[in-house]
């Protein structure tokens, strides 16, 4: 598929802001990933997204990774009290006390329970029985914000320990990663794997 003949009546509505979303959408958005590492980084920028645009987050992302250790679970997990302190002043990140904890909360819960590579990936696929769901969305207004089996993602993370993950976050994460496939019907994209 030529990228460069795409249209902006050929994409989703939401991605047209800016080149910085176009190029989310046309590269990452919606596309299955099955590497624990991407799971794990969406994991913790969706932990930051919570409230806020998702376009806010995304703008920064590149600063989140330089302050979370390129998302490295060891590293993030190891995180004391000094380098919180540091991460509030940084203002390429969203400084918040309860999400930055968060982070570095979610990195030691991922370590623990899930010690294996392919763990994470075979946890979080299980919500959608490895496979995606394909959704038929005509307009922006179709997508729903949560879905049964992000109330479960949701609740089952919860319950190990993860924090800023509720239904309309762990949603979020599932269309993000291509365990939902949201991309409009006239979306050149939907299809695109």
């Amino acid at each position: 598929m030529n990228l460069n003949l795409i249209t902006d009546n050929e994409r989703c509505g939401w991605c047209l802001v800016d080149d910085l979303y176009r190029q989310y959408h046309d590269h990452e958005w919606g596309r299955p990933s099955f590497d624990d590492d991407h799971l794990f980084e969406h994991l913790i920028l969706e932990t930051f997204q919570a409230g806020l645009s998702w376009h806010i987050i995304l703008k920064k992302r590149q600063h989140f990774s330089d302050a979370f250790h390129g998302f490295d679970a060891r590293a993030m997990s190891q995180m004391d009290e000094v380098q919180i302190e540091r991460l509030l002043q940084n203002p390429g990140i969203v400084r918040n006390r309860q999400k930055i904890v968060a982070a570095i909360e979610n990195a030691r819960v991922y370590l623990k329970e899930f010690p294996q590579k392919g763990d994470f990936v075979r946890f979080m696929w299980g919500f959608v029985g490895g496979t995606p769901v394909m959704n038929h969305p005509k307009q922006l207004s179709d997508l729903p914000a949560r879905s049964t089996d992000s109330d479960a993602m949701s609740k089952t993370l919860k319950k190990l320990g993860f924090r800023f993950v509720g239904s309309t976050t762990c949603y979020a994460y599932m269309q993000a990663l291509g365990m939902v496939n949201d991309h409009l019907e006239h979306c050149r994209f939907k299809h695109a794997e």
